[in-house]
């Protein structure tokens, strides 16, 4: 969806909003390709402006276009983010649009890795049996499958997104959940119940993001918490994004998980120190060197169970 983030009163006293771009998986799509992996994206847009909007930035950062489908049938949503001392809100105008329209007849196959959100299947139910049909197309051809929860109360109560979810989560290998959102969709407060709970459902490796109290990985083997990179965040819009984009390249890259994750947590939160969904998602070169730089600084052992 093309987004509009509020920016800061001028002097002028006037509200202005800068114009950028959103999506969940667009935006961790973005990511990966800023960290070097080979992204291809799938969707359906207007042919509006907004669509248009859309392609020229896929094109200006590596994104293959080749699965998105355009159609002058609906349009492209849109939506705003608003700021406030609460943090972040999001206003939507999404119903009907062409993402939303994606049918199962509309899945491609090509990939080593599938990524998919709760976002993706809460947008309608179209959407959500083709998310289903892309999963079993992928496990069918021996590709890993990404799931990030990602819960938008405004789309579905939480017992239809926590069956839906956690009936995708049981074919994937990779579940990337927020700890805010599973506390919604489990009732569960305590991370190593959490854990728990979703490598019972199926995935091999599960990544508790927990915002400032950073990451939770797990394996049926091991775990290991990641302390959160310091930054001074002004706009916290597509942090997640940044990271799941940032752990799936790296993962393609070769990197054990738990290097991937210490590398995505680094890439969040440099998203969080700009406006907007997708101008702040850093480069592999900026993740490296903060990277580098905090390791020297010493972040602190890692916790391990």
């Amino acid at each position: 969806m093309l987004e509009f983030s509020q920016l800061p009163v001028g002097e002028d006293g006037v509200q202005h909003y800068l114009e950028g771009f959103g999506g969940d998986t667009s935006n961790a799509a973005i990511a990966a390709a800023r960290q070097g992996a080979r992204v291809g994206y799938v969707t359906a847009l207007g042919t509006d402006m907004p669509g248009d909007r859309f392609m020229a930035l896929w094109a200006r950062e590596g994104v293959d276009t080749a699965c998105v489908l355009r159609t002058d049938r609906y349009q492209t949503g849109v939506y705003f983010v608003t700021h406030d001392a609460a943090g972040h809100h999001f206003l939507h105008y999404r119903t009907g649009s062409a993402a939303s329209m994606y049918e199962v007849a509309d899945v491609p196959v090509a990939a080593r890795i599938l990524y998919v959100s709760g976002i993706s299947q809460g947008i309608s139910l179209a959407a959500c049996d083709a998310v289903f049909a892309a999963i079993d197309v992928a496990v069918r051809h021996g590709v890993s499958v990404a799931y990030d929860t990602n819960y938008r109360p405004r789309l579905w109560p939480p017992p239809r997104a926590s069956a839906v979810m956690h009936a995708a989560m049981a074919s994937t290998t990779y579940a990337l959940p927020g700890l805010d959102d599973v506390q919604v969709l489990t009732g569960l407060t305590d991370p190593d119940a959490v854990l728990d709970f979703y490598l019972r459902l199926g995935p091999k490796v599960v990544v508790l993001r927990m915002g400032t109290a950073g990451v939770y990985l797990a394996t049926a083997e091991r775990r290991v918490r990641l302390p959160a990179f310091p930054v001074v965040a002004v706009d916290a819009t597509g942090a997640g994004d940044a990271f799941s984009g940032s752990f799936l390249a790296q993962v393609l890259a070769g990197d054990a998980v738990e290097a991937a994750a210490r590398y995505a947590s680094v890439a969040a939160a440099l998203a969080c120190t700009g406006y907007g969904a997708v101008e702040p998602l850093p480069t592999a070169e900026a993740v490296r060197s903060a990277l580098a730089r905090w390791g020297g600084a010493g972040s602190g052992p890692e916790q391990q169970s």
